[in-house]
């Protein structure tokens, strides 16, 4: 039976994709991007989160924890994950709700069965669903089959992406994906790999290989970082690579901070937690230029 490692289902989604989609997160990515919101993606693994404004020092988690993985040193939550074997004990006693656990291992047939649930809504809206990540590539073979069983129940499958795969990946999933998003966060190669791990090439490669194949609508998206990508001058060398690579269509997507809290849950530091999310008019200074392109941008 085939599974994936994902860290949630989340049902009635509107921003990934059209109309109203159930988005399937799957676990594992090849980069390391320092705003990312969503770090429990990043390895495939169950984490443990800890949400300290809900407890209350208790220690029933401590109690019940047979490999001595949870210890209050003064009175303060630690959790040694080499010990733990996630067994789930701690989160049932702790009468606080303040500990939970993200990632966990499920079927195709299992994920599938989530998102019937929804298929009125998708129908009535031009909907469907959106496999996001971590980055889907990570786990090909399930991920393939995962596409494969959605187009064969008719749905419109979407899927976002880092560009971070290869061309015989990009080609054997293509007829099964009606939309891919992806990122594009720099189009300086140096810059891209020292802060994200990110390679320029295969990105760009990717792009290509999917703009090829005329079955795909591609959309990329560009988060705009704030000491990252926030300016003029590196907003118009992406939308000018973007150009000559024959892309169409553009997406802004503002920077938030709203996965901070994901972070001290999880134990980790987040560098941007002191930086103001953006929102659509700080984005408005590169929609000026947007006619100075052929790209459609928004």
């Amino acid at each position: 039976m085939v599974s994936l490692n994902i860290m949630e289902i989340e049902r009635f989604a509107i921003s990934d994709g059209p109309g109203i989609r159930t988005t399937v997160f799957l676990q594992g990515c090849p980069l390391y991007c320092p705003w990312c919101s969503n770090p429990e993606s990043q390895k495939i693994k169950t984490h443990l989160f800890h949400l300290e404004s809900k407890c209350i020092g208790c220690r029933r988690c401590e109690s019940v924890c047979k490999q001595n993985a949870i210890k209050f040193k003064e009175n303060k939550f630690t959790f040694n994950e080499n010990l733990c074997i996630f067994c789930k004990d701690c989160a049932l006693k702790c009468i606080q709700n303040a500990i939970s656990f993200v990632g966990e291992k499920v079927s195709i047939s299992d994920i599938i069965s989530e998102i019937e649930k929804d298929d009125d809504y998708y129908k009535s809206s031009g909907g469907g669903v959106t496999i996001s990540g971590g980055e889907p590539f990570v786990q090909f073979e399930g991920f393939f089959e995962l596409c494969k069983r959605l187009k064969e129940k008719n749905y419109h499958v979407c899927v976002e992406t880092t560009g971070q795969t290869t061309i015989d990946k990009c080609n054997k999933i293509s007829d099964y994906v009606d939309l891919f998003l992806i990122d594009y966060k720099h189009s300086n190669s140096k810059k891209l790999k020292e802060v994200t791990g990110g390679d320029l090439e295969i990105i760009e490669t990717t792009i290509k290989t999917l703009l090829n194949n005329k079955s795909n609508q591609v959309i990329i998206r560009i988060p705009v970082i704030p000491n990252f990508n926030h300016t003029k001058e590196d907003m118009n060398q992406i939308f000018k690579r973007l150009e000559e690579l024959n892309v169409t269509e553009v997406h802004l997507l503002p920077f938030h901070n709203f996965g901070k809290t994901k972070y001290k849950q999880m134990r980790k530091d987040y560098f941007y937690e002191s930086v103001p999310s953006l929102n659509k008019k700080d984005l408005e200074i590169y929609l000026k230029d947007k006619w100075n392109f052929k790209l459609y941008i928004k």
